[in-house]
């Protein structure tokens, strides 16, 4: 789900159904509006190397391209500011606890989370979170409920573009991407 704050229409470049210009609120200085564009710009660029991660997928399947909650997390503050964003849960749902027949459990979770940019504009996606053979029953929730959250908190910052990991989503460029060599941290003292 994607929204904008109702003084507003969010549509970079063309013209809306009310036929008015790309920026409703007409009292949007110059500068508010060169912010805006200098902030797409950036949000079109894809992710470098060093944000991406692989994992073997599910049964023995193909890798899996990946960016890490904490990596997104980091790369939004950078982005907008550690106060130009915020994050809400918006609904939590287990959606199975089974107990198997050696008692260890199953579980599945699906999260709902809402990003905020300071103005308003907002995306929200869901995500989700299973563990399996698991001997806690609070400990698998726990896993759970923190693997959903992330994922829906990646996903929704995805909606903002390529920047924020929606470019995970081309095949073609991760392929590319996952041969790249990521350069050296350097620490100076």
């Amino acid at each position: 789900m994607h929204g904008t704050p109702m003084s507003s229409f969010s549509s970079f470049g063309s013209q809306n159904p009310f036929g008015l210009s790309p920026f409703a609120n007409e009292s949007m200085s110059e500068e508010t509006a060169m912010k805006i564009a200098a902030l797409q710009v950036k949000l079109n660029q894809k992710l470098g190397p060093e944000y991406i991660s692989q994992r073997q997928g599910p049964r023995g399947g193909p890798k899996l391209t990946y960016a890490e909650g904490w990596k997104i997390i980091n790369l939004a503050n950078e982005v907008f500011g550690f106060n130009g964003w915020s994050s809400n849960l918006v609904n939590v749902t287990t959606d199975f606890v089974d107990r198997n027949e050696s008692g260890r459990y199953n579980v599945g979770v699906t999260a709902v989370v809402r990003v905020t940019l300071r103005d308003g504009v907002y995306h929200e996606d869901v995500g989700y979170g299973m563990a399996e053979n698991s001997s806690s029953k609070g400990q698998a929730l726990d896993k759970c409920k923190k693997e959903a959250v992330t994922d829906g908190l990646k996903r929704a910052l995805r909606n903002f573009g390529n920047l924020m990991g929606n470019c995970l989503y081309d095949k073609a460029y991760t392929q590319e991407v996952v041969k790249m060599k990521v350069p050296p941290v350097c620490i100076s003292t």
